[in-house]
């Protein structure tokens, strides 16, 4: 197959994230393209612009939650990307909900959420990217299939170029397809 040389930029695919932080005792929230998993820990990371608004709200409280949406919140995940704290309050865009391990909002509509206090942090080309061990986390009972995490009915946006989509099926298991090829040795 012939590769096509693209720009030097990261097109994902990327989790949808929204960020919740709390900023002069209000919710406010913000979408991030770039955040995951930060090592094989329970540490999460989040990149966000110096400028942003929220920023100062996690670095204040030394909290922040990540949010998961689902593809029927794509406006709100979008919205809250496209528009400052700094000028519009996103305090009732969503329905907070806390856990005693933080201060930091979480979002009721949200499949699955995460509490994070900060651990670490690092400045790159005018980012912040906290990193933040999880202190608490949720998923809502519709989107459990056996006691777990159904990436299925959680259906989170997959940000890749400059499109949001979504998964249709799980096509295998981390740590379990890669034994299937000839000559593997445990």
């Amino acid at each position: 197959m012939k590769k096509i040389k693209l720009e030097n930029r990261a097109v994902g695919p990327f989790p949808g994230i929204i960020v919740g932080a709390m900023m002069n005792e209000k919710p406010t929230y913000t979408t991030v393209g770039a955040g995951g998993c930060a090592c094989l820990e329970p540490v999460l990371c989040v990149s966000l612009k110096n400028t942003h608004y929220i920023t100062e709200g996690i670095v204040q409280s030394g909290y922040f939650s990540v949010n998961i949406p689902s593809t029927a919140l794509v406006k709100e995940l979008d919205f809250c990307g496209i528009v400052s704290g700094k000028n519009v309050d996103k305090s009732g865009l969503f329905t907070p909900f806390f856990d005693m391990a933080g201060q930091a909002p979480m979002i009721e509509e949200c499949s699955l959420n995460f509490l994070c206090k900060v651990c670490d942090s690092k400045e790159i080309r005018g980012f912040t990217m906290f990193f933040g061990d999880i202190v608490a986390a949720f998923v809502n009972e519709d989107c459990v299939t056996n006691g777990k995490p159904d990436p299925i009915k959680i259906d989170p946006v997959i940000m890749i170029g400059l499109s949001y989509c979504n998964l249709e099926s799980v096509v295998g298991q981390p740590f379990s397809e890669g034994k299937k090829l000839n000559n593997f040795d445990d």
